[in-house]
């Protein structure tokens, strides 16, 4: 197995295991500049809180997701920076929001 798929599959198994482990889950929605919705499912992780699911409803309604078991494509992929809802332009949702964009 070379560096990058190596590198792959362990960033799989840690957000698998976040994924699969979670007892308490946040959710967010942010608007770009453009006018695209982003939405992260995030939970907390070595006192930061990690985005293990993130959507993009881009301006012309175009759907991209990302979790553990789609890491990245052509468009994007999952962020690997914290989420800090005190600092970044997020808006708290409810979990029944987040999983009607995700389950579209």
């Amino acid at each position: 197995m070379g560096d990058l798929e190596r590198i792959k599959a362990e960033n799989v198994a840690y957000f698998r295991s976040l994924d699969e482990g979670a007892t308490l889950r946040y959710h967010f929605r942010h608007v770009d500049e453009e006018g695209g919705l982003w939405y992260f499912e995030a939970v907390p992780d070595r006192g930061e809180l990690v985005a293990i699911k993130q959507a993009e409803l881009t301006p012309a309604g175009v759907l991209h997701r990302y979790s553990w078991e789609h890491l990245e494509d052509k468009h994007g992929f999952l962020t690997d920076q914290a989420i800090n809802p005190e600092k970044d332009p997020l808006e708290a949702i409810s979990v029944g929001e987040f999983q009607e964009i995700w389950n579209r």
